[in-house]
């Protein structure tokens, strides 16, 4: 099998597990009689934890000779942790059960996108190709796991997740290449693994970076954790899925075709347009929209979270040394889709709770601060380039 293909499917049975839990594990635990602030801090502890297992979990990773080592074995732990959501009973239960799977899942995505990244420079393949794939995956789990759910009871959700975990167990093994850690293939010292992390903390626009593309990913908050439930209260939970596979289609468009257009304008360019779609995206969300407008209102998807993502990327491979891969790639989603991440989720629950849909003015204003960030660092890069 090529290893574009093998790492498209790994992709696939990553995001077909994170498709559907998700948007949807929420719909489960407020069956088990969960208020929203409780689900708020359920779901964003192992986000906040991200800041301290995100790092150590990348240096950890790349202590193996080989880079799909530890992926099997995080594959395997989230297994056995999402499995044991099911079996036990209780706030505190579930609370151990969700961080332990969550957690280690967080690292499936920045683990495979150091490999996808490595390859695609030595084989030529565009990135986003595998990439795209695995988020066409992410919309089958939207779809389907909305579609099961008017037909199935609320514990579907936690069987479909650890088949998907299950799945993405064995693919870290057979569908992952023998890449090394390193190019000799020897093991990275601890001395090694802690100075390649160290160096990362004295690159202020490296730091700058973070702090803008996380603040406007962590402005997901609310619509990750709320917006299924926001969407039911208005009488579209049947179109809940086909909501949130319509954002990620257009993800998955936008991964695939937008290439020159993206090489163009150049990934600062296209942090700062990412962060004016996520403001847009919120404001409109905030109004509660009637469903035909909800669909083009999805459709910013693309720019909020794609664009962003994309082009942060590119910038933590200019910002950073090669031998800090790893924890580059891990320190972003432990900032981003940890750390600034949970602070939003847990705000997301009493938001919620309080305002309904009108929790969204709070994701404008995160939004809008890091998109301040984002012109910032622009304006740096093209002065150093001057």
């Amino acid at each position: 099998m090529p290893v574009v293909a093998g790492l498209a499917l790994f992709y696939v049975t990553i995001f077909v597990g994170s498709g559907s839990r998700l948007p949807f594990i929420p719909v489960w635990f407020q069956a088990q009689g969960l208020s929203g602030a409780q689900m708020a801090i359920i779901m964003a502890l192992p986000l906040f934890a991200q800041a301290v297992t995100g790092p150590a979990m990348a240096l950890w990773a790349d202590s193996f000779r080989l880079r799909r080592t530890p992926l099997i074995w995080l594959a395997g732990g989230s297994t056995a942790a999402f499995g044991l959501l099911g079996l036990v009973h209780g706030f505190w239960g579930w609370l151990i059960a969700w961080f332990v799977g969550s957690t280690l899942a967080s690292a499936f995505s920045p683990l495979a996108d150091v490999i996808t990244l490595r390859r695609s420079r030595l084989e030529g393949f565009p990135y986003a190709w595998p990439r795209g794939i695995g988020s066409a995956g992410y919309i089958f789990g939207n779809v389907a796991m909305g579609l099961v759910l008017q037909h199935a009871p609320p514990v579907a959700v936690l069987i479909w997740t650890l088949a998907a975990s299950t799945a993405t167990t064995i693919g870290a093994r057979f569908l992952l290449p023998p890449d090394p850690v390193h190019d000799t293939g020897r093991r990275l010292t601890p001395a090694d693994l802690f100075s390649g992390l160290t160096d990362l903390f004295k690159r202020p626009l490296f730091l700058l970076l973070l702090a803008s593309s996380g603040l406007i990913q962590a402005s997901h908050g609310f619509y990750y954790g709320f917006s299924t439930l926001v969407w039911r209260h208005q009488g579209l939970g049947a179109w809940s899925g086909w909501l949130w596979g319509f954002g990620v289609s257009v993800e998955v468009v936008f991964m695939w075709f937008m290439e020159p257009w993206r090489r163009r304008l150049g990934p600062e360019l296209m942090l700062v347009i990412g962060g004016c779609g996520a403001s847009l995206r919120w404001i409109a969300l905030a109004f509660s929209p009637p469903l035909w407008l909800l669909f083009p209102i999805q459709a910013l998807h693309a720019l909020s979270f794609t664009a962003t993502f994309l082009a942060t990327l590119r910038l933590i491979e200019q910002l950073s040394p090669p031998q800090s891969a790893s924890p580059a790639q891990m320190l972003n989603a432990a900032i981003s889709a940890g750390l600034l991440t949970g602070l939003a989720t847990l705000a997301a629950g009493p938001l919620f709770d309080a305002f309904g849909a009108s929790g969204y003015w709070a994701m404008v204003a995160i939004a809008g601060v890091g998109l301040a960030g984002a012109i910032g660092l622009a304006l740096r890069l093209r002065q150093r380039l001057a």
